[in-house]
């Protein structure tokens, strides 16, 4: 049986999950944004920066993101910007799909990432995807003009965002040109942790 496919980010509360421009990723204002994902135990592990860390409900939603996902697919920023930011050993540990018009032969790294660049749209990267991913979900890990594609096609499941308690001003809207029209939520659970709000909806059409 196919899993669901889903996204899950980090969101501003006036609704930015990154800023407009790739030299302000990583800067202070989306560091702040992520901050409730560094210290977590299960962050520290997969990224290789040491068995420390916080244990909790946060904790376990890293864990259980990153567990249901058997493959993921990315928009051409988002992985241009990973590239030069993940180590050598890529915190997916799955085939990632990137939505491109680049040609480029797949790029393995090791502990078992495989980037596949695939060049006619997200439908073909989707079906590669759930090949890839067997019963096990497929994550649109971003950036968020590759997630609202995914959201306005009908091809979203469901989608958690932590909401974190910081503003942004200005960047880059998860929700910006949604087709409000055709999409429908239902909620599925909210959590409120220390840091953030886990939020948890499923997405219908209207």
């Amino acid at each position: 049986m196919a899993g669901k496919v889903f996204f899950s980010v980090s969101m501003s509360l006036d609704g930015f999950i990154a800023p407009e421009s790739l030299e302000d990723l990583m800067g202070q204002q989306w560091m702040e944004l992520q901050q409730w994902i560094f210290p977590q135990r299960f962050f520290r592990e997969n990224l290789k920066l040491g068995e420390d860390g916080e244990e909790g409900r946060d904790n376990d939603i890293a864990r259980e993101t990153f567990e249901r996902t058997g493959a993921s697919v990315m928009g051409k920023r988002m992985f241009d910007a990973g590239e030069q930011a993940w180590p050598e050993e890529a915190p997916f540990h799955t085939p990632v799909f990137v939505v491109t018009h680049e040609k480029r032969d797949p790029w393995e790294r090791p502990g078992g990432t495989t980037f596949h660049f695939v060049n006619d749209g997200i439908e073909t990267a989707l079906d590669q995807a759930r090949e890839a991913a067997g019963d096990r979900d497929v994550r649109i890990a971003g950036g968020g003009a590759t997630i609202l594609e995914y959201v306005n096609a009908g091809l979203i499941d469901e989608f958690s965002i932590a909401l974190s308690p910081v503003l942004f001003g200005s960047g880059i809207r998860l929700f910006e040109g949604v087709d409000a029209g055709r999409v429908a939520l239902e909620p599925v659970r909210a959590e409120p942790t220390q840091r953030v709000t886990h939020l948890t909806y499923a997405v219908r059409e209207r």
